[in-house]
């Protein structure tokens, strides 16, 4: 009875446990310190002493691998990750980190511009595995979609144009980016509308969409309305502090929806039958996806 029990169990979509916080972790790290390292290049030209950024971006990164490293069963077989780069965005992911941190650390000692340009791009990179990583697992509904991926890019780029306009109240010169910053957040806006209108056409488990629907209000009131007014009034009244407020909101709304994604979210697909079987010759019923809103086809 006990196993019959547990295969009824799995019929229905049901929340995945194999990534918990510390998976949800390398995302919230890793994607904003990629995010941060590409902002960081776009900065330059300001003409700001940027090693600080650099340091934490590196630092940021660093501490997302170092999350998922703990969820590791067996951590020194890590190193089998590398064995994959050809079907692995996983594979990838890991190979992008030593050419990150060298040139970071090449940006960060001798404040090299092509060094730091270097790091940006792969920080960017860093941020569009990570994205490939969630659409990899086919299994999760919520994460297989391409709108996921372009959101994760998203989020990670307004995380690290957040983070370096935290710092305007120390480095005013810093006040100009406000203005990408409340750009990025309006399209991250827009992709995760285009992302919740492309679970609901395809259909998603209920779990999934009942996470999302709970968590939209706060995503969008606080992580984009609140932190794009305050950006834009910030940098044209000169008032670091009002930038800062709103560079935090956006920041602290991506981790959370990262978070949301990762571990409340990602309802697994479950079973389902194309068609019923039919009695003796009569024809066949509809099909039953339990646990499901159906959308209009994939």
């Amino acid at each position: 009875m006990r196993a019959q029990r547990e295969i009824v169990d799995r019929v229905p979509p049901r929340r995945q446990m194999d990534w918990d916080i510390r998976g949800a972790l390398n995302f919230i790290f890793g994607g904003a310190g990629g995010g941060l390292l590409a902002a960081t290049a776009c900065a330059q030209p300001l003409g700001v002493d940027l090693r600080a950024p650099v340091a934490l971006g590196l630092a940021l990164v660093g501490a997302g691998l170092f999350s998922v490293w703990l969820k590791i069963g067996r951590p020194w077989r890590a190193l089998w990750v590398f064995r994959r780069p050809s079907t692995s965005w996983m594979t990838r992911e890991a190979l992008l980190a030593p050419p990150i941190f060298l040139s970071g650390a090449l940006a960060f000692f001798w404040q090299s511009a092509p060094a730091l340009y270097v790091a940006g791009l792969l920080g960017l990179a860093f941020v569009y595995a990570q994205g490939r990583i969630l659409k990899a697992n086919i299994g999760i509904p919520a994460w297989r979609r391409w709108s996921c991926v372009a959101l994760i890019v998203a989020t990670g780029l307004t995380e690290g144009f957040g983070i370096l306009c935290l710092a305007a109240p120390v480095w005013p010169s810093l006040l100009s980016l406000a203005y990408p910053l409340a750009a990025l957040v309006a399209v991250r806006f827009l992709v995760w509308r285009y992302y919740r209108g492309d679970l609901r056409r395809t259909g998603a488990p209920d779990g999934t969409l009942r996470s999302l629907d709970e968590f939209e209000f706060r995503f969008v009131l606080i992580g984009h309305a609140s932190a794009a007014v305050l950006a834009i009034a910030g940098a044209y009244a000169s008032l670091p502090a009002l930038v800062a407020a709103g560079a935090g909101l956006a920041v602290l709304a991506g981790a959370l929806f990262k978070y949301t994604l990762v571990c409340r979210a990602a309802f697994t697909q479950g079973f389902a039958l194309p068609r019923t079987p039919s009695r003796g010759r009569g024809a066949p019923g509809v099909g039953v996806q339990p646990g499901w809103r159906q959308g209009q086809g994939r």
